[in-house]
């Protein structure tokens, strides 16, 4: 190749470099341009605020009212609530299902107590670039010694997050305990809800219907648009979706802390629940509790919950589905097992005798007992 032909090829090249170079750094101010324009039209369509800072920007937005709650009875719980412990209901919105490094929680909702005012406090992300921000702020927002309140959020909220604090080299924010409500929805009132979505939770336990609630599988198609768009309107749906969701988290706490805070023990401060009483819980609710704490081992509050499910017409609860174990059958053979395991083996005999001679479905399970 002539040195003609080689000059002329260079100078293609640095044609084909030259717009690269020269456009980046104006690029990178148009891209920040666009992110602050957004930032901005978000937080004033949800009435909310931009908060800048040297690794990004978030919009966050607050709301609060008033939801007493009697935290000393969440002691009773089968998994406890330290009621000393500042209590943080958490909650994400994500743009995916999973938990790997495509998947961002581009909002994360908070809900805390100061006395009986409740409050939600929502972090937005405007950008993808401003992950580092947004992390920042909810690591501020958490107290070190908190109790996070989440629904199903050991399994997908928290470790979301916590992957996204790996992935920006940091690590995530501490916390004394963690309270997930879906596998105690699960135990206790999965005898009278159809699924155990907190919707459905929602409406089922509390009474609380929603009225125009956005679907979750629509929420990450409304981020994307939003990204694309910078309307703020987009996300004006699924910022009340997120504060729902946070409420619920309040609203199903305070149902388990009105039915477990009546409880009065005798004899001064006991390791069980003897000769409790409670609140309006349901019979159903009893025997879910009482499998709740069998399953940790803990036989005399189980024992309690039966007794009480009993003392309450369990026997006159109908069954959901035709075809399951009617549920004072049911109630019955866990009160048997759970005698028998307190060492109480006549009181099981009876209890299995009872349950045997009364024809049931599981009246063959007891003669064989």
């Amino acid at each position: 190749m002539d040195a003609s032909a080689l000059g002329l090829r260079a100078r293609r090249l640095e044609r084909l470099r030259a717009p690269t170079v020269t456009a980046l750094a104006p690029a990178r101010l148009i891209a920040a341009g666009g992110r602050t324009r957004r930032a901005e039209a978000l937080a004033e369509f949800i009435g909310g605020r931009v908060i800048r800072g040297s690794s990004g920007t978030v919009v966050e937005v607050e709301r609060s009212g008033s939801l007493p709650l009697a935290r000393m009875a969440l002691t009773r719980l089968p998994d406890p609530v330290d009621p000393e412990r500042p209590l943080v209901c958490l909650d994400t919105e994500t743009t995916g299902l999973g938990t790997a490094a495509g998947t961002v929680p581009f909002m994360v909702g908070l809900g805390l107590w100061d006395g009986a005012r409740f409050s939600v406090r929502q972090l937005i992300l405007p950008d993808h670039a401003d992950e580092p921000a947004l992390l920042e702020r909810l690591a501020e927002a958490i107290p070190a010694d908190a109790w996070l309140v989440t629904y199903n959020g050991r399994s997908f909220d928290w470790p979301l997050l916590q992957s996204r604090y790996r992935l920006h080299g940091h690590g995530s924010p501490a916390h004394a305990g963690h309270l997930d409500l879906l596998p105690l929805a699960r135990q206790v009132w999965r005898h009278r809800l159809s699924d155990a979505r907190l919707a459905t939770v929602e409406s089922g336990v509390a009474g609380v219907e929603r009225t125009g609630d956005l679907p979750g599988a629509a929420i990450p198609e409304r981020y994307f648009r939003f990204l694309r768009t910078g309307q703020g309107e987009l996300l004006a749906d699924v910022v009340r979706h997120n504060r729902q969701d946070i409420a619920s988290l309040a609203r199903l706490l305070r149902v388990l802390a009105d039915g477990l805070g009546s409880c009065s023990q005798e004899g001064g401060e006991q390791s069980s629940l003897s000769g409790a009483t409670f609140g309006a819980m349901h019979p159903g609710d009893l025997c879910g509790l009482g499998r709740a704490y069998v399953r940790r081992g803990r036989l005399a509050e189980a024992l309690d919950c039966f007794d009480a499910a009993a003392a309450r017409g369990a026997s006159l609860v109908p069954a959901r589905d035709p075809w399951a174990v009617p549920l004072h059958e049911r109630l019955v053979m866990d009160r048997a097992r759970v005698l028998a395991r307190l060492g109480r083996p006549m009181e099981a005999a009876l209890a299995w005798a009872a349950l045997a001679e009364g024809g049931g479905r599981i009246s063959g399970l007891a003669w064989i007992q």
